[in-house]
């Protein structure tokens, strides 16, 4: 009979089984490293998408631009000990569990943490849950032993294993999404589709939170890390933006905006990479499922451009930004785009008279939930516009407005009128009184007369009575010009309608001629 074994000896026994299987592991990372040597490389980097592809010929950056470092001769003995992601290879990977990162020495720690990497990197169907059980959950459990291991202290990230960190990385984040539920993409409604979870979640968020802290770290240098989170990195982060798992973009947008932070020699490509999604979104597809994740990074990008703004961050905004409210799923992303609209009028009042004359431009004319939404952004802009700017676009700005009075959908009045409701908009209509309130008195005069809603007819009321008290005097003179343009008009219409009346009479006397004749 065995006699029991104490906790010290049984440390001992597991420190030692450990260094043996750490042992047989670098012979067999050895052994199929001189492999290596004498087949192709193993691993495949992905090729940019169309839109990094566009991108990078904007920018000029092509593969013989990289830094040399990424790919000399260290690099390429490096890349040559990565495994093949194949069947067999994963299989061979998950036969003998690998030792705890804590139960081996420190000088043995970084060749197991490498060794881990690469077990991580083989990926799995999560649409069988039948199928890979264990592999799966011994996966996982390494992930998250990981994550521990890089959270607990310095070091971890170090040069020699940022290709295996990366290889990992991509491995498991960059693949195909799911497509879009319905196979015509304008039947497709966010609102009323549930989103297209991502079964293989327990593995992504911990890949993802590792490498949340792989960026963050302070091990880790810009300088040597942007031959590995390079501009083919950032397009493909960008592409995975359209997926239809929040919790997905969630982490994206934290990890992109912390590249953005941290790289700065990247900071210009991916501004132009955003534009070029949100062109692609606008002109081509008009879906995409993480314009308000980008839209809420650029906003805390705006917030921190320097003034006077450069021509290409105010071209950012004519040709980037403005162009989003026209696709019809604008409710999407609005709140986070007219925040960053709001943004850059804050920081240079001079763009409100291009602002205001954008969103004319996009006005929508059928569809009045877009419609509420752009009185609410206008309502922002105008509280930060200048006379001088709203002097500049009065004229097409009340026109549209007027329309909006007397629009049949009470949503669209009210909110209208409610502008009325802001003081320093009162303190602008009433400086330029003489040319607003004509373009205005006569929807308002319609509205008290003709409209349906009480609550719409209430507040012209108001609004009426608020002009009358700025400038009772011009306020009777402008409703006898506009009594008068509309018995003018009644005029019109009733000669019109004598004239057509005529015609039609003399039609049909030519008509019962021609019978005449041919009875005859």
């Amino acid at each position: 009979m065995l006699a029991p074994v104490s906790d010290q000896e049984g440390k001992k026994l597991r420190s030692l089984s450990a260094a043996v299987m750490l042992r047989q592991m670098k012979a067999k990372l050895s052994g199929s490293s001189s492999a290596g040597k004498s087949r192709p490389q193993e691993r495949q980097h992905l090729a940019p998408s169309s839109t990094g592809q566009a991108v990078m010929s904007q920018t000029g950056v092509s593969d013989s631009s990289r830094p040399a470092g990424a790919n000399g001769p260290a690099a390429a003995d490096q890349r040559q000990s990565l495994p093949p992601l194949t069947p067999e290879e994963m299989r061979k990977q998950y036969a003998e569990p690998l030792p705890l990162l804590r139960d081996v020495s420190a000088g043995e720690k970084q060749a197991l943490f490498v060794s881990k990497l690469h077990l991580c990197a083989f990926s799995f169907d999560f649409c069988d849950p039948a199928a890979h059980v264990r592999e799966k959950e011994v996966k996982r459990q390494t992930l998250l032993e990981l994550v521990d291991y890089v959270n607990s202290g310095s070091g971890k990230f170090t040069e020699q294993v940022s290709g295996d960190i990366m290889f990992m990385l991509t491995s498991n984040l960059f693949r195909a999404l799911h497509p879009l539920k319905s196979h015509d993409a304008e039947s497709f409604d966010m609102d009323e589709e549930e989103p297209n979870l991502e079964p293989a979640w327990p593995h992504l968020q911990i890949v993802y939170e590792f490498l949340l802290r792989y960026v963050v770290s302070s091990d880790t240098d810009a300088k040597v890390a942007k031959r590995h989170i390079d501009q083919n990195f950032v397009v493909h982060l960008l592409d995975l933006f359209d997926s239809e798992d929040p919790r997905e973009r969630d982490y994206l947008k934290t990890i992109l905006h912390r590249i953005y932070g941290k790289f700065m020699v990247h900071r210009p490509f991916i501004r132009k990479a955003i534009n070029f999604v949100f062109y692609r979104f606008v002109f081509e597809t008009e879906h995409h499922n993480g314009i308000a994740e980008l839209l809420e990074i650029l906003g805390s990008i705006i917030n921190g451009f320097a003034l006077p703004l450069k021509e290409e961050h105010k071209q950012f905004l004519q040709r980037a930004l403005m162009p989003l409210h026209k696709p019809k799923c604008l409710p999407a992303y609005h709140q986070q785009l007219s925040y960053c609209v709001t943004q850059f009028v804050e920081k240079d009042p001079r763009l409100a008279d291009a602002v205001i004359r954008s969103l004319l431009k996009f006005w929508p004319l059928t569809n009045s939930h877009k419609e509420v939404l752009f009185l609410g952004e206008l309502e922002e802009v105008l509280e930060l516009t200048q006379a001088e700017e709203f002097a500049r676009v009065q004229g097409p700005l009340f026109r549209q407005i007027s329309r909006c009075l007397t629009s049949s959908h009470f949503q669209v009045a009210e909110r209208s009128l409610f502008l009325w409701n802001n003081e320093y908009i009162v303190q602008l209509v009433a400086q330029h009184r003489e040319t607003v309130l004509p373009l205005v008195i006569g929807a308002l005069e319609h509205n008290a007369k003709h409209h349906w809603n009480p609550a719409v007819h209430s507040l012209t009321l108001n609004v009426r009575k608020m002009f009358q008290e700025i400038d009772a005097q011009l306020y009777e003179r402008c409703r006898q010009q506009c009594e008068e343009q509309e018995q003018h008009l009644e005029l019109e219409q009733h000669r019109r309608r004598q004239q057509w009346e005529a015609l039609e009479a003399a039609a049909a006397n030519a008509v019962g001629g021609c019978s005449m004749l041919v009875q005859r």
